[in-house]
Formats: structure tokens, sequence, C-alpha cells
């Protein structure tokens, strides 16, 4: 299989990107610029990719038992390909009016919606079965994953909506996650995670001991970053609507230190949980997260398909 290498230079600038203003040509683009080494192939039977091992059962075929894991093992394996390990995945999406922000032409709800687009198509283009949440203060909809035609319309439909919720609960949602997604998946979460660290801990350990992959992909509008205000002014909380005076020269060193300690504790709770995540500025090129996503469930996947680790006493 390719291995995915990081572009020195974007595919495509963003401001040109979103400029197109059909969704599903922008995710088209995107998706079409991505290295073509990336897909498996699709065709089923023993000529499709080796994926990883499984214990034999009645009714499997015994032609598929590999007798030299039976000699150092002692135990009855069967060769599983990649038409029946298709993965399943949900993307998890915050429309909370949180995710309207943006100081520059388009908004962390716009760049989200694109990524999510772009991910969907990809997945299902690979064969995947994918699924979408929408949550502000609870899910608010869902798509079931599935692998079937018209699956991408139906996941745009959701994605094209404007953000119409108040506050953002991303615990409350996550734990609802856990509770409807019964089969093990890969969980994309998009947002801007900005809620207080404590209040992930439960509902994001729920979906490990689910046993779901778990990614976070962070998406931050640049000046949430580097709080570049150069006046005072009444500053509005797109959530609670509370107006606030904020004098930059006063609030910023403030601002940035607790901003750089809640990016430092989310890290840590995601490493000690064992979940990834990815933090995506809205002004800098999507293609390059994309490829470093993808490049990173590629290797999670070569690990996971050792034979050297199912042979093990």
């Amino acid at each position: 299989m390719s291995q995915l290498q990081s572009p020195r230079e974007p595919w495509i600038d963003m401001k040109t990107l979103m400029a197109i203003q059909d969704l599903p040509w922008r995710a088209r683009t995107l998706v079409d610029g991505l290295n073509a080494g990336l897909h498996r192939s699709p065709l089923h039977g023993f000529s499709v990719e080796f994926s990883e091992y499984r214990p034999f059962s009645q009714g499997d075929d015994p032609r598929t038992i590999d007798w030299k894991l039976y000699a150092r093992s002692d135990r009855y394996y069967v060769k599983k390909f990649e038409d029946e390990t298709n993965r399943r995945c949900y993307l998890v999406v915050d429309q909370s009016r949180s995710m309207s922000y943006g100081s520059i032409p388009y908004s962390k709800h716009d760049y989200a919606r694109t990524l999510g687009a772009t991910l969907s198509l990809h997945l299902i283009r690979q064969r995947d079965a994918v699924g979408l949440l929408t949550f502000d203060e609870s899910v608010k909809e869902i798509v079931t994953a599935r692998f079937r035609h018209g699956q991408w319309k139906r996941i745009l439909g959701l994605l094209d909506r404007e953000p119409s919720g108040n506050q953002t609960d991303i615990a409350k949602p996550l734990s609802d996650v856990a509770q409807l997604v019964s089969q093990r998946s890969l969980v994309i979460v998009l947002s801007d995670f900005l809620v207080p660290i404590e209040s992930l801990r439960v509902p994001l350990g729920l979906l490990r001991a689910r046993r779901h992959e778990v990614v976070l992909m962070r998406i931050l509008d640049p000046r949430e970053i580097d709080f570049d205000f150069d006046q005072a002014a009444m500053v509005r909380d797109a959530e609670t609507e509370r107006e606030i005076f904020v004098d930059p020269s006063v609030a910023k060193q403030n601002y940035l230190e607790r901003f750089q300690a809640h990016q430092r504790d989310l890290k840590s709770l995601c490493e000690s949980a064992g979940i990834g995540i990815e933090t995506l500025r809205t002004d800098q090129p999507m293609d390059q997260a994309l490829v470093r996503f993808l490049s990173q469930q590629q290797r999670r996947g070569t690990s996971r398909n050792q034979p050297s680790e199912v042979g093990s006493p």
C-alpha cells in the first residue's frame, strides 16, 4: 500500500477553495487532489488485500485457515480480507453558535462542513460505511452509518444547515453517541472544543470503553489562537449573547495563557485516553491536515494487522 507524503505546498489555497459556493464541488476538489494510491482495491474474494486475522468459527471455509499461525499458537485463525473489514465511521459535527464565528471571509462552521463533506466522500469512496451526527446542546440529527447509494447526499443535507443551537454541551452529545453507536466505529468529532476539559473526560472515556477509535479535529479561527485584536471594543458571546468590554492591551496576555493551558490539558487528556487530536486553523490549508490524518490512519491500520500480535499466547 502506498504511503502518503505530506505536500510541501498546498494543492489549493483556502480562500480559493472556500470561494466555491457549492459544497459537493469543494469536497470533490479536495478528495480528487489526494494521492490515488491511498485507495485499496474494491474487489471481493481472495484477490483483495489481506487485512487481519480472526478466530476460526463454525461455517468458515477451512481453506482460509492459516496453518503456519496454527503451528505457532495451536489455535485456528482465518484470514480476513478488505471486503470483510471495511470500517464504520461516524462524523460528529458541532453546530452550536460558537462555530458561526469567523474573523476571515468564512466561519469555523464553513470549514467544519467542508472538512466533514471531504472526509465522508473519501471514506465512502474506499467503501467504508459512513454516518453523521450533528449536535449543539444535544444530538440533533443522525444519519446512520451505511455504505449505499445516496448516502453522501444524505450527509451533505445535514452539513449544509446553518448553526442554530445556543450553547455547546459536548459532554452530553458524546455520551449519547456512545449509547447510539453500538458497533465498533471510527468516531471523528469536529468542534472548537471551547468547553471545560473536565467535562470531556467521562464521555470520551465512555467512547473508548466501547472500543471506538476516536479522533478529535479541533477547528479554530486564527484570532482565537493569536488574539490578534488592535482596538478595544464591546464583544458579544455568540452562545450566551452576553456583551463585555475587551481591551486587547490588557486582556491578551491573560487570554493567551489560559488558551494555551486549555490546549495543553486537552492534548494531555487525549494522550492518556489513546485519542487522536488534530488542531486546524481555518486560515491554513485543509489538504495538509487531511494528509496527516490519513497517514496516521494508515499507520494504525498497519500496526493492528500484524499477525504476530494475534498469535501471541
